[in-house]
């Protein structure tokens, strides 16, 4: 395997580019002249570095099943970190245990692309990047670090339900439902009526983009400069369709409280547009701004094309994608 050749930048998927773009050097890297190869091997073909890795995996505190490492920027140069460090970005090589799990990094990466470029979603920054051999990873910026190295204030929603595994069992991250997760910013946040709106647009996102892991520790409130909390920007957003069996919700409940079902998911069995209007209303989108919030996921089809057939997924699993897409839009133009 040797590292890919570049038509687009590996951070944006701007045509153009045989490494990373300046625009995104500057958002995601502070304007430094950073490479698209580590300069590392991947952890399982170089013995000496997989060592550095299983010693970094120690270290780093962020939940979940997928590794993570922990890196910082020295200079221009991406490196793990070393005991007493807090890193300020997160690397994601390919996992084990999944259906075509050298695709997972591609995956995330023009996922999360498509969420900011074109529905506005706030995402955490992130790209794509190599190992010397040219096996693909993941890489995120992280956004509860503050320039100093301290970190800002951060609460994900389990925690935030005050749920646990000791209180709630193995599945305590999954036994809830939208409905009651949109509660926990109304109880929590201030100014809850603008980032309930964002809230809103991120669970039509996973649901059309066929997100099955966007459970309780998936979402997160961060402290601002001022000391209130606001909805985080969106991290881990995957289509974990193309990689298993997966429900249309990940939180067990779906979208609500009760048993509520509108005409179409009788018929069908599948969500549609009545039920996320009715969501929206019991979460307290206001009434008139539904339609604006909601038409962009059905109408930005060409533009969704677009960065899937620049991204970094092989051709067959582009088709998927863009299959299961397809398949969800047609359910939310009903």
């Amino acid at each position: 395997m040797s590292v890919p050749e570049m038509k687009y930048c590996p951070g944006s998927l701007a045509e153009g580019f045989s490494t990373y773009s300046p625009a995104f050097l500057r958002r995601m890297f502070d304007n430094k002249q950073v490479s698209h190869v580590l300069p590392y091997d991947a952890p399982q073909v170089n013995e000496q570095d997989a060592e550095k890795f299983m010693e970094n995996r120690k270290r780093i505190s962020i939940s979940g099943v997928q590794e993570k490492m922990s890196l910082l920027l020295s200079k221009n140069k991406l490196r793990l970190t070393e005991e007493g460090e807090q890193g300020t970005y997160i690397l994601k090589p390919v996992p084990r245990d999944l259906k075509k799990v050298d695709q997972v990094p591609a995956n995330e990466h023009v996922t999360m692309q498509i969420a900011a470029q074109v529905f506005g979603i706030n995402t955490a920054e992130n790209g794509m990047i190599f190992f010397k051999d040219g096996s693909p990873a993941y890489i995120t910026r992280r956004f509860d670090v503050k320039k100093d190295g301290l970190k800002w204030g951060k609460e994900d929603f389990a925690t935030l339900a005050g749920r646990t595994k000791d209180n709630a069992g193995a599945d305590f991250k999954y036994t809830y439902s939208y409905e009651e997760a949109a509660a926990l910013i109304r109880q929590f946040v201030p100014a809850w009526r603008v980032e309930i709106e964002k809230y809103f647009a991120l669970v039509v996102f996973n649901y059309l983009f066929s997100n099955g892991d966007a459970h309780l520790k998936n979402f997160s409130l961060l402290e601002s400069a001022t000391g209130d909390y606001f909805l985080s920007p969106a991290y881990d957003l995957v289509n974990t369709r193309l990689h298993v069996d997966d429900t249309d919700f990940a939180l067990d409940k779906g979208l609500f409280t009760d048993d509520f079902a509108s005409e179409s998911f009788k018929k069908t069995h599948h969500r549609g547009k009545e039920d996320f209007e009715e969501f929206a209303r019991r979460i307290g989108v206001q009434e008139d701004r539904f339609e604006k919030l909601f038409e962009p996921f059905v109408l930005k089809q060409e533009k969704v094309e677009t960065l899937v057939n620049r991204s970094f997924l092989s051709e067959q699993n582009k088709r998927g994608y863009l299959l299961d897409y397809n398949t969800r839009r047609n359910r939310l133009m009903k």
